[in-house]
């Protein structure tokens, strides 16, 4: 069993060197979980291994260090890849409540308010911690409840609002907590010689890194610079009603056709002066897409760009 949880361990590892290689732009709660899941299998590891109470005491506590910050850094970094802005407090207030739920916890062994008592048997060739839990556990279980509760929310917050980036994107942010839900329950309720919320967290890695790296080239609209993008080209139609200028670029489609859901969310934006930088911003859509669908927008009408298009506009 030990072995096992020395090749969790080994790719939980492999997985922060992955991302710190590979990720442009990197999320430092990110890479906090990715240490907190390291962190967390040590721990596992070292209980396997102990032979003494102390020590499996101690090795219990590492993984419970783990699990306390892993939460934080997996809740921020789901609020950040859902456009959430939850400015520069809310992380210390969340790092000094899990430093109490933390101290809560290192009470076993000392006091009997986590755990009333503890022995150490063997199953599997691994050493485990039988433990009777004591009242202060229950302070353990909402704060996990909590951030499960408040990602959640999160998720579902962030699709109303059209913050996150798709929909397939939140399924699968979605996915990595009720995964974890799903194991954390489990484990609560079923009696297993193996800590499979171990697995948990390394597909719940791999998820949000897969995530992360395809969402590298998206922008939501608090990264767009304040100052204007200087043109150097600049053609105006403000006196021209929106209406008008639609209509006016219906006209320049071919008889029977007809232009895309897409293809009308990059003429609006277009027709309001918008960047394609700005267009993805308000979409919640890589710059890369916009470029492509104006492109494909451009073909329909028979134009070569932007400027033919508003010179057309402006000549009718």
């Amino acid at each position: 069993m030990a072995i096992v949880y020395g090749i969790i361990l080994a790719v939980a590892a492999a997985l922060l060197v992955l991302y710190c290689l590979n990720i442009r732009k990197k999320e430092p709660w990110l890479i906090v979980m990715y240490s907190c899941v390291c962190i967390v299998n040590l721990g596992y590891l070292l209980l396997s291994l102990s032979h003494t109470v102390s020590l499996a005491l101690f090795a219990t506590k590492l993984a419970y260090l783990g699990h306390i910050f892993l939460l934080i850094s997996m809740f921020l970094t789901i609020a950040k890849i859902s456009g959430v802005n939850y400015g520069k407090a809310l992380p210390t207030v969340l790092c000094s409540l899990g430093a109490v739920v933390l101290g809560v916890v290192c009470t076993a062994g000392y006091l009997p308010w986590y755990y009333t008592s503890v022995r150490l048997e063997y199953a599997d060739g691994a050493a485990k911690l039988v433990k009777e839990y004591g009242p202060l556990h229950s302070v353990y279980l909402i704060y996990v409840l909590a951030y499960f509760i408040m990602m959640i929310a999160t998720i579902v917050w962030s699709v109303r609002t059209r913050r996150v980036s798709s929909r397939k994107h939140a399924a699968l942010l979605a996915g990595v907590v009720l995964c974890n839900i799903a194991m954390w329950l489990i484990e609560k309720f079923v009696s297993w010689n193996f800590e499979f919320l171990s697995l948990s967290y390394i597909l719940s890695e791999g998820m949000l890194f897969f995530l992360y790296w395809i969402m590298q080239d998206y922008v939501h609209k608090e990264d767009l610079p304040e100052a204007p993008v200087v043109r150097p080209r600049v053609i105006v139609l403000d006196s021209i009603p929106k209406a008008e200028k639609l209509e006016r670029v219906m006209t320049l489609l071919p008889k029977g056709k007809r232009l895309t859901e897409r293809q009308m969310e990059m003429l609006d934006g277009i027709l309001d002066g918008k960047s394609q930088k700005e267009i993805a911003a308000e979409l919640h859509i890589s710059e890369n897409t916009v470029k492509w669908h104006v492109g494909l927008l451009y073909s329909a009408l028979g134009v070569g760009g932007k400027d033919e298009l508003l010179m057309l506009l402006s000549d009718k």
